[in-house]
């Protein structure tokens, strides 16, 4: 299977980003541990402005992030694996039940608590860390399963961000979002004009971005909007959506999902953290992310294929599936995002974040092991 030039740059910042993010996140965790831990916090806390640093990279810099999610979606959609129906419907189903499964595993433990808030976060998974750890198995992965899991993880990435803009948008105004909305609108008109410049895009879409903010729905939506504003053309290396994704690639790979791990993983372990790990809400993220990912991929490749929705791609076998959906598992940057919208209550979040650090990793390494052990031979599902 010939990969695009762009999908072959995506994987290889995403291999490296996971690994600076691994980098990054044993780093925050270890120094807010040591006697430097609250002067290391102090720095995330440091305000700029009216917020704090931490709040301009989890409202501002993940916009960024969002914004590249949204153009990744956009050329998948346009000429990648989601552009055909029947190479679409195997990543769509499994993202589906990869989304649905966990969610409804956090949710029956939690239903009626305080913390029922939190079924999305074992819903997503993290592209960078999975195509990571992936990349450690070298040869045994087949080109194709490289192709899964990205538009698996892009597919669960977009769920991610419909549940944001559902579930975890506070105080709503219909004047600032108005405002959001006839920005985009205006952009769909320029994209319509074939208009190309992308400063005609960007510097609106900044505007979007503050209306979508105070509006109450979650600014980083603004990012996925104005993807999709901006016009595609042929998908080519001249047309403006190319450019700015090749643009954005490495900045958003090695300096804003590093920064987010860095300011959002510095979790302070205090004596007697491991039993919060029993709590309902920590094993609903821990079997979501862990059972519920894995199971509810499988599960909904399994049907497509029974069905004959779609046919299993050229390499791929059974074991190859199990552990791309253990990699599913490694929820980290978007299950720690929302977890950021879930909850208010401190000590809440940082059992949760502690729930999904540790829940990635062993999903990450179960992933791993699944697939050193895998053999290239093709093998249907029953």
């Amino acid at each position: 299977m010939g990969l695009t030039h762009l999908f072959k740059e995506f994987f290889s910042s995403e291999k490296s980003s996971g690994f600076i993010l691994i980098a990054c996140s044993v780093f925050a965790i270890t120094i807010t541990n040591t006697s430097w831990g609250d002067q290391y916090l102090h720095i995330w806390h440091t305000a700029i402005g009216n917020h704090t640093a931490e709040y301009w990279i989890n409202d501002g810099l993940m916009t960024i992030f969002f914004l590249l999610v949204g153009l990744e979606i956009e050329r998948e959609l346009y000429i990648g694996e989601l552009s055909s129906l029947k190479n679409a419907l195997l990543p769509v189903a499994a993202a589906a039940g990869g989304m649905f499964v966990p969610a409804a595993i956090h949710l029956s433990l939690n239903a009626g608590t305080a913390t029922q808030g939190g079924a999305g976060i074992p819903m997503a998974t993290d592209i960078a860390f999975a195509l990571g750890v992936l990349s450690l198995a070298g040869s045994r992965v087949p080109p194709a399963l490289k192709v899964f899991l990205t538009a698996l993880a892009i597919i669960d990435d977009l769920g991610a961000i419909l549940v944001i803009a559902v579930f975890y948008s506070h105080g709503f105004s219909w004047l600032y979002f108005g405002l959001a909305m006839g920005i985009f609108a205006l952009l769909l008109v320029f994209n319509r004009l074939k208009w190309n410049n992308l400063l005609l895009y960007l510097i609106p879409g900044t505007a979007m971005w503050y209306c979508m903010l105070n509006s109450g729905v979650h600014a980083t939506i603004s990012g996925v909007l104005l993807a999709f504003a901006i016009p595609f053309g042929d998908g080519g290396e001249k047309s403006p959506s190319y450019i700015l994704q090749h643009l954005l690639h490495k900045p958003v790979a090695f300096i804003i999902i590093p920064l987010f791990a860095l300011a959002n993983t510095g979790i302070h372990l205090q004596p007697g953290f491991q039993h919060s790990l029993t709590s309902r809400n920590s094993l609903g993220i821990f079997l979501g992310l862990y059972l519920g990912k894995p199971a509810g991929i499988l599960m909904m490749c399994w049907l497509a294929l029974k069905l004959k929705w779609c046919s299993l791609p050229e390499g791929i076998n059974r074991k190859h599936l199990l552990g791309a959906g253990f990699l599913g598992g490694i929820g980290f940057t978007m299950s720690i995002f929302i977890t950021l919208l879930a909850y208010t209550d401190a000590p809440l979040v940082v059992n949760s974040k502690i729930a999904v650090f540790l829940t990635s990793v062993i999903a990450g390494l179960t992933g791993y092991f699944i697939l050193r052990t895998a053999k290239r031979t093709a093998q249907t599902l029953p």
